[in-house]
This record gives structure tokens, C-alpha cells and sequence, in this order.
């Protein structure tokens, strides 16, 4: 059982003004970074008058619910539907919505239906208020059941880059989309027969003019086939041989290989179609070669070259070369985004400004960043204002881990198939143009603005935060998708603002940066204001303190140096003026403790609220920062905090 299982009503959540403001010295300096200590037995918040002997059914975070079964006892039972009535009668003043019973049941229950859509906690919040009236037995959400897919891929739970914990939460959006109708076209380095890709690849062009380049004895033709991008020393601009890297595979199975076929890996959209469009070859491609794939691939005209008869609503491009965008490559690309099709692009990989990089700093297109397993950006990548989004790219000097897909083993010459890790913004950009397949696959009609709209809509923030420019965010499938599917997605947080001085802000990778005195500090759920972790302090209802710290320098030059973070009070109890339970934000400079804010249970809220405290004190010092907990022993209060950050102008 949660420490803090039920949360309070919504009309009871009122939040107190606070007043910041330094008041001096503490009784003593707390050591900086108590040591971590195991959890003590979990304990759940008294229960409500009524609500001790009734059950009440769980929620998929994901899930939104308009219809509820309610068991009711004995006596309401028999005694009239006005008298069912008022077990939820309050709790749909509460919820802000209109209920109506519907049916009787089989089973003895009643089926109840609101006039909007619950989600998550407001579910579990509607529940426990019909719990707290005393006639019922029984409240849970009536429930949608669907097929739930989890790959059986055998290497699957090798790629992190979909559900670990810096991934793009897919798995849930399988149960609403896998890709079904839509296409892909990979304007890459062409593609070889994989059995983990055959199933989904349709036909495509190989748009390489130059046969010497193309190794396939003439230029353009239909037949889309890598030949291998291998060249000898001093080809290419380089004093080194290179083996063939099968590019364009190992994209092509990021976007959509197939699933659930007991081997390999599974694709972002395993239902999707794959057009294989051979653009790269042997040193790279042209601008002219390039231009034209794009015209054609989205359902335009190209002379000498029959029109595609299946044109795709999605182009990856996992390419690109300094210099402006140009007249050529905008064009090409203005055209087949007027035909619909959404142009996802790569940020480029030398860790500079994206506005460099073309076609990463052309207009209509989607330009993507790479992070690695941390939730950083990777070392590697672009970065600036041209960026729209981030997804998995990999980063194997400092995360030790590529992106896992599909390859081809031959050294020069197409081989055997195999797998393989690879590392680049190449890499992240299929996540992405695999993601908007997801998307389209439900709705086929999305412009290439609103695919754009909605990916930038479905981030959270970088969870290991980004002060260089990471566009909206870390792409969210899961939020995407609900969002799509008629749900309404968690709300956008705020943009961190740039240079947070904080690591780990939002605790999406749980203690690390982090020094707590308790096990139980770092969260992970729904109850997370964006993305999925969080710190909880303190909610046992007994006499317990929490400390959570992380050192920062503030700089010397400095102004407007603060502490930003969202801060939601959950509390049992029932004062109205008394402080029995407080949070306290501390700084430790090595020769006091200083409080510069402090929070009661009299702060409760029913949603996050944004807390600033003024550091510019402690310019040019290493301090720590501490949020302290201090709980009495009675009634629970559970302080929630999430998305820190400390910035210096």
C-alpha cells in the first residue's frame, strides 16, 4: 500500500499565500549529504469516515474513464435510484462534472456515467468521494479492455531507446496505434533483405545518377538494393578505408521492423510500410539526387522517372552537410509538404549550432537532436533554435550505449543479416518520423503543421536537462498518442529555463545528483507533474524528517540568482491555522543554515504550484540546497516537488 494512497478531495485543496524571506541563521549546519538509509515499512493515511470497508478499483495512468461500477450496500441499494444518487452526488459536484445512472448489472452493481472524461488521479479522486459517502461497497472504473501488445523480439529488451526510463514510453502507445496504413519513405543509403524488415517494405527508387557511386552498373532505376557505401584509402576525402555502414537498414528498422516474429527487434511503428529510397552511396549523395527523392517519395513528378504509386505520408531524412539550406532543398521540400507529407530531419553530429546544418536548418521540415541513455543531449549532437524535438540517438562515450537495429554484416558487399548498436542524430530521427506514422495511422488527414503541433505538445522536459537547446523536449509516444486518441495529454510544463545550474531537475532518473536521508524520497507515476519522476517527503502520518540535497555553485557575477520548483501539498489534516507539518527550503554555505522558505499542510492544493526563492546572496558560493521535511505525529502530509530549477542571469 502507497504511503499516500488517497488523495483529498478537490474542494478542500485551497493553497495559502507563503511569505519568502531570509531569517537568519539556524540552530546548527545539517550534514551536507546524509547518507541514503533503507525505508521503513510502508504505511497509508487514515482513512475516511465511511471509507474504511469500501474497494476501490485501480486506474491505468494512461487511461481516461466516463463510466464507473458502483456495488452499493444493502439499504441504498433498496431503497431507489434517488437514493443511489447520493453516493455520488458530491463527488460530481466535486469533479466538476454531471452523473446519470445507466444500467443495473449481474453482478448486483450499477453502471453510472459522467458527462466528461476522468483521468488519472481525477478518477481516483471521484472514486474515493463516492467511497466517503458510507452506501457503497464497492467503486471502480468501468473500464476498457484492449489487446495489449509487448514485443517478443528477442533482443527488445535491449533497446532502451522505447521504454527505459530516459526512452520514448511506447509500449502504451502500441495499444492505440502500431502504424497501420502509413508510409515511410527512408531517403537514405537504399536497404538489404532483412527478415525483420521484408514483411514491411514496399516499392521503392534508387535515385543515385552516378553508377560508379551507385555500384549497380547504371543510374537511376527501381530497384532500391544497397550495394554498400564502402571506399578505399583516399576516396572520399579520407586518408582511411571505410566498410560499407548499411545505413539505411539500420534506419529503415528503427521506423518499422517487424514485431512480435520471435526474433530481433521491434520497429517505433512495427505496422508501418517502409519505401526504400536510395539517395547515398558511395561518399555520400547529391543535392540534386536528393531534391528529386524528395519530390518523388511524397507523389510529385520527376522526368524520366515513373510516379510513385504509393506515396508516403512521412520522409526520413538521416542526412545532411553544412551550408544554408539553399533554393533547391526548400523547394523540393515546400512541395512535399504541400502535398502532405511531414519531412523529418536530422540535427547533424558535429555539437555545434544546427542553423550549420542542411537540411536541419531548412523551413517546414522537423529537425531532430539525439539523447543518450542518460536523458542528455548526446555528446555529439546539434543543437540551437533549429531543433523542434529530441529522441534517442545513443551515445556510447559517456552512456555506453547505441541505438539497437537492423544490419547488414558484409564489410563491403551485402552479407548476411544481423544487428547492430549505432549512435547519431541518424538514429533519433527515425524515432520521430516513426512516431508521426503512429500518429497518422490514426488520423490520415494530420497536416504536416499539426503533426508538428502535436510531437512539440508530446514532450516532457529533458530528463537529464538541456541548457544548449533541445527544441520542445524529449519525444513522448505515450503522451502523443493519448493525446491523439481523444484524451486530453498532460499538460505542456513550462519550458526549463535556459542554463538550469540543476541536474536530474525533474528526478526523471531517481536519485541520481540527488543525496536524500530517506530510500523512499524518489518517486515515480502518474502524481509527476511532467514525465514520470518526482521527490515525495515526509506522508507517514508519524514523526519522521526527510532531507533532499544537491550542491550548486551560484556565479559570482550573478543577478537574479533563484530557486524555482513545483511544489503540491497533499495533507490529512483538518486545521485551517495550525503549521503541524512543514517543508523547509534551506541553503547551506559551510558556516550557517539558512531558511529561505517555509510550507505547512495549510499549503494544500489539488494541482502543482510554481515556488520561487531568491539566492542572489550566495553569489560566487558552493552551496547546497536542501528541501527538509519535518512531520508530526499524527495526521499524514505528503510535500510533492518536481521540476527544480536554479538559474543565474
Amino acid at each position: 500500500m502507497a504511503r499516500f494512497s488517497t488523495p483529498l478531495r478537490r474542494t478542500l485543496a485551497v493553497s495559502a499565500a507563503v511569505v519568502i524571506g531570509m531569517s537568519g541563521f539556524g540552530a546548527g549546519a545539517l550534514p551536507a549529504n546524509a547518507a541514503p538509509v533503507t525505508a521503513p515499512a510502508e504505511k497509508s493515511l487514515p482513512k475516511a469516515q465511511g471509507e474504511a470497508k469500501v474497494k476501490i478499483g485501480s486506474v491505468e495512468s494512461a487511461e481516461s474513464y466516463d463510466q464507473f461500477i458502483v456495488t452499493y450496500k444493502a439499504s441504498a441499494n433498496t431503497a431507489g435510484k434517488s437514493s443511489r444518487a447520493k453516493a455520488w452526488g458530491k463527488a460530481a459536484k466535486a469533479a466538476g462534472v454531471s452523473v446519470k445512472e445507466m444500467r443495473a448489472m449481474a453482478t448486483g452493481g450499477f453502471v453510472v456515467k459522467a458527462d466528461e472524461k476522468l483521468k488519472g488521479n481525477g478518477a481516483k479522486e471521484f472514486m474515493a468521494d463516492i467511497a466517503k459517502s458510507g452506501l457503497v461497497e464497492s467503486v471502480e472504473p468501468d473500464a476498457i479492455m484492449k489487446i495489449s501488445m509487448t514485443p517478443n523480439d528477442t533482443r527488445y529488451d535491449e533497446q532502451w531507446h522505447y521504454s527505459g526510463t530516459n526512452g520514448m514510453r511506447l509500449p502504451s502507445a502500441w495499444d492505440i496505434a502500431t502504424g497501420q496504413g502509413s508510409i515511410v519513405a527512408v531517403l537514405d543509403t537504399g536497404i538489404t533483405s532483412h527478415s525483420d524488415l521484408n514483411a514491411n517494405v514496399i516499392s521503392g527508387y534508387d535515385f543515385v545518377s552516378s553508377s560508379s557511386s551507385a555500384r549497380d552498373g547504371n543510374g537511376r532505376d527501381s530497384n532500391p538494393q544497397d550495394e554498400g557505401d564502402w571506399y578505399a584509402a583516399g576516396e572520399c576525402g579520407g586518408s582511411y578505408a571505410g566498410s560499407s555502414s548499411w545505413h539505411g537498414t539500420h534506419v529503415a528498422g528503427t521506423v518499422a521492423a517487424v514485431t512480435n516474429n520471435s526474433s530481433g527487434v521491434a520497429g517505433v511503428a512495427p505496422n508501418a510500410k517502409i519505401q526504400p529510397v536510395r539517395v547515398l552511396a558511395k561518399c555520400g549523395g547529391s543535392l540534386s539526387d536528393i531534391a528529386d527523392a524528395i519530390i518523388w517519395a511524397s507523389g510529385g513528378s520527376v522526368s524520366g522517372v515513373p510516379n510513385n504509386p504509393t506515396p508516403a505520408d512521412t520522409i526520413n531524412m538521416s542526412l545532411g552537410g553544412g551550408g544554408a539550406c539553399g533554393t533547391t532543398y526548400q523547394s523540393a521540400i515546400n512541395a512535399a509538404v504541400s502535398r502532405g507529407t511531414s519531412v523529418v530531419v536530422a540535427a547533424g553530429n558535429e555539437s555545434q549550432n544546427a542553423s550549420n546544418s542542411r537540411p536541419a536548418n531548412c523551413d517546414n521540415v522537423i529537425t531532430v537532436a539525439a539523447s543518450n541513455p542518460s536523458g542528455a543531449p548526446s555528446y555529439y549532437t546539434n543543437y540551437g533554435s533549429a531543433i523542434d524535438v529530441t529522441a534517442p540517438g545513443g551515445d556510447t562515450r559517456y552512456s555506453g550505449q547505441g541505438v539497437l537495429s537492423t544490419i547488414n554484416t558484409g564489410s563491403t558487399t551485402p552479407s548476411s543479416q544481423g544487428y547492430a548498436f549505432y549512435q547519431g542524430t541518424s538514429m533519433a530521427t527515425p524515432h520521430v518520423a516513426g512516431m508521426v506514422a503512429l500518429m497518422k495511422s490514426v488520423d490520415p488527414a494530420m497536416s504536416p503543421a499539426a503533426v508538428e503541433t502535436a510531437l512539440k505538445q508530446g514532450t516532457r522536459s529533458m530528463p537529464g536537462g538541456c541548457s544548449i537547446g533541445c527544441g520542445a523536449g524529449l519525444v513522448d509516444a505515450t503522451k502523443i498518442m493519448n493525446a491523439s486518441d481523444g484524451t486530453e495529454p498532460t499538460p505542456n510544463p513550462d519550458p526549463e529555463p535556459s542554463g538550469n545550474l540543476l541536474l536530474n531537475p525533474g528526478f526523471e532518473s531517481g536519485s541520481d545528483h540527488w543525496t536524500a536521508n530517506r530510500a523512499d524520497t524518489f518517486e515515480s507515476g502518474t502524481a509527476a507533474r511532467s514525465g514520470n519522476g518526482l521527490a515525495g517527503l515526509n506522508g507517514w502520518g508519524n514523526s519522521n524528517t526527510y532531507t533532499l540535497d544537491q550542491k550548486v555553485t551560484i556565479p559570482a557575477d550573478a543577478s537574479n540568482a533563484q530557486l524555482k520548483f513545483y511544489l503540491r501539498v497533499l495533507t490529512n489534516e483538518g486545521t485551517s491555522y495550525s503549521q503541524y507539518d512543514k517543508l523547509t527550503v534551506q541553503v547551506l554555505d559551510g558556516y550557517g543554515t539558512y531558511n529561505m522558505g517555509t510550507w505547512s499542510n495549510l499549503d494544500a492544493s489539488s494541482s502543482y504550484q510554481l515556488q520561487t526563492v531568491d539566492l542572489d546572496n550566495f553569489r560566487g558560493k558552493t552551496v547546497t540546497l536542501r528541501f527538509k521535511g519535518v512531520e508530526d505525529s499524527s495526521q499524514a502530509t505528503l510535500f510533492r516537488i518536481d521540476d527544480a530549477s536554479v538559474t543565474a542571469n
